[in-house]
């Protein structure tokens, strides 16, 4: 009789295994969409539904107002990929790190980020536009994203309550740098989440703030003669940064809330961080938006941000401290030699 072992796994079930490898799927996904984004423009095109819906392509517009319109739009979308890119940093962080150890907070922080992000789409009712290229990656990513948080849910270490986001890693407290380093994060990413609201809001009803109006030189009724489906679109693109950027919050928020200090925390946040705000700060002065009013909350972030970051450093970069039911089983020998002293 042969002593081979036969893998009776269905393919699938290898394939998603314990739900992990979907999440990943998730924020890689979001990761190249991001990128995606960013490609897009630098080389200064228009999506194929967006320039059917618009019925002109990115060089035609560029003819309007010195191209102006065009470049506010890439500044959008630019802000956009970096906030995509921050967002699925974290999801692969969660994925291999908090949720590996099965940690129910990362779970409800998941799952909460996910509620929002995906549910943040439906905000085109209030801007007139529906991108179907949007609709068709949402409609791909929803099955794998809730298919692999249910099949993560079992394993999850008990109590598994949404209680769990409430707890902090550790106490948090002005007396030493770490603990200050931390409010600055937390502080950030509030300020993350009130920006992203706000961006959301006006983009799903004014739209443009004053200062949007003067870098563009023209009005709301000279976009509406360029083209009626003008606006609509643009305000596509802000209310989608605008939740995006509300997303990145609450993932910095809770992850830097809920999980113990580590190298990978820290590195993650610099990611996100990191790109989050070059993307959003950097595409200006690329385009000659440089309204320092406009401007000056992405500044505020960016610097408390970093600041948050160095006084975080020393204590993060130690490495994530063992739990209990993480300690190595102790070997016969050692446990002789303890009795023996």
């Amino acid at each position: 009789m042969s002593d081979e072992i036969t893998d009776n796994r269905g393919f699938f079930q290898a394939l998603i295994g314990d739900g992990l490898p979907l999440i990943g799927l998730t924020g890689l996904s979001l990761i190249f969409s991001g990128g995606f984004a960013l490609f897009l423009s630098a080389t200064r095109h228009f999506l194929p539904h967006d320039v059917q819906y618009l019925g002109m392509t990115a060089e035609q517009l560029c003819s309007v107002n010195g191209c102006r319109i065009v470049h506010f739009m890439f500044h959008d979308r630019v802000s956009f990929g970096g906030v995509l890119i921050a967002i699925g940093a974290i999801y692969l962080w969660l994925a291999e790190f908090p949720l590996k150890a099965r940690e129910p907070w990362a779970w409800w922080l998941l799952l909460v980020s996910g509620v929002e992000g995906f549910g943040s789409f439906l905000a085109y009712l209030g801007y007139g536009y529906l991108d179907t290229w949007h609709g068709a990656a949402t409609l791909a990513l929803l099955p794998c994203f809730f298919i692999g948080l249910a099949l993560i849910y079992p394993k999850l270490r008990r109590p598994r309550s949404v209680r769990a986001m409430l707890r902090p890693s550790m106490p948090v407290s002005w007396k030493t740098p770490d603990g200050i380093g931390r409010i600055c994060l937390f502080a950030t990413s509030i300020g993350l989440v009130g920006a992203g609201l706000t961006i959301m809001t006006v983009g799903m009803t004014r739209v443009f703030v004053p200062q949007d109006l003067e870098f563009m030189s023209v009005s709301p009724e000279q976009l509406r003669q360029v083209s009626q489906r003008l606006i609509p679109l643009i305000a596509h693109d802000r209310a989608g940064f605008g939740g995006g950027v509300c997303n990145a919050g609450l993932l910095i928020f809770f992850s830097t809330w809920c999980a113990r200090p580590s190298r990978s925390l820290w590195q993650v946040l610099a990611v996100a961080g990191g790109v989050g705000f070059a993307c959003a700060i950097g595409v200006h002065p690329a385009i000659g938006y440089t309204s320092f009013v406009h401007l000056l909350p992405a500044y505020t972030g960016a610097v408390v941000f970093a600041i948050g970051m160095a006084l975080t450093y020393p204590r993060m970069m130690r490495g994530r401290a063992i739990v209990p039911d993480e300690r190595p089983t102790p070997s016969a020998s050692t446990i002789l030699a303890s009795n023996a002293s």
